[in-house]
């Protein structure tokens, strides 16, 4: 497999496989000249999307932001790798999304989308084959997550005192607005109801410790409720322990014997 991005999902990721049976055969960064000491031994440094053909990976995992989804996803199918994707909110661009299905489709490739922060993903699309009526996903977290975002001229983040609504409306025009913290709602939105009816809530709250996500669904399936507190990567307080978790089971489940 090859890795894109060298963060703390990407490294965090790396050092859970060592015990699994997959290999990493190439790491692509921005700067190939920098020394990487902590890549995985064997891997190679690339930095163009052309060169992942040469490099042979049988899946391709994204963690390197919203910008590389597209040139590193179409290098990735055309090459007849599958695409795992962390970085969701890219999706929100419909083209982009339909011509990664058709090459997908073109080349007998899978583009998955990896769960991420979130739990219940499963579930979800699941009760899709069955009908849903109606998705919300609210996002909470700390008024200090929610810095350097909209939110700071949707609301006075620094003199709140209870949890606020700031932001309300589609997973595609959510995630389109706020790319990082809510990343996440096309991924929900993809698992049920589309990016154009699936409803996401953003909330700051002083009393928060964690950054949570609650997604309610309800229809002939029955209904849904999820919630989870994510704790951050050690590495990097900005992102989810759950988000690199996620990714490795994703890639884990390609090899074990046994998958849930």
């Amino acid at each position: 497999m090859a890795l894109i991005g060298w963060g703390a999902i990407a490294q965090t990721s790396a050092e859970l496989l060592q015990e699994s049976a997959v290999e990493i055969v190439a790491v692509a960064v921005r700067d190939a000249e920098r020394p990487r000491p902590d890549r995985p031994a064997g891997a190679a440094l690339i930095t163009d999307p052309q060169d992942l053909a040469s490099c042979r990976p049988d899946v391709v995992a994204e963690a390197a932001g919203r910008d590389s989804v597209g040139p590193w996803g179409r290098a990735s199918l055309a090459s007849g790798a599958d695409f795992v994707v962390s970085s969701v909110s890219a999706l929100a661009d419909s083209v982009l999304l339909e011509e990664l299905r058709d090459l997908a489709t073109k080349t007998h490739t899978q583009l998955q989308i990896q769960p991420g922060a979130l739990a219940g993903v499963d579930a979800l699309a699941a009760a899709r084959s069955f009908g849903i009526d109606a998705v919300e996903h609210r996002i909470v977290k700390p008024p200090l997550a929610w810095r350097g975002t909209p939110a700071e001229t949707l609301c006075a983040l620094d003199d709140l005192d209870e949890a606020t609504i700031f932001f309300q409306d589609s997973a595609a025009r959510t995630a389109t607005a706020f790319p990082k913290n809510a990343n996440v709602a096309m991924t929900t939105a993809l698992a049920g109801i589309g990016p154009a009816e699936t409803l996401i809530t953003l909330v700051a709250d002083p009393a928060a410790t964690t950054n949570r996500h609650e997604i309610s669904a309800s229809g002939n399936f029955g209904q849904l409720e999820v919630v989870i507190n994510n704790n951050p990567l050690p590495q990097n307080p900005k992102t989810s322990a759950m988000a690199a978790l996620s990714m490795v089971r994703s890639i884990d489940n390609r090899v074990s014997p046994i998958v849930i």
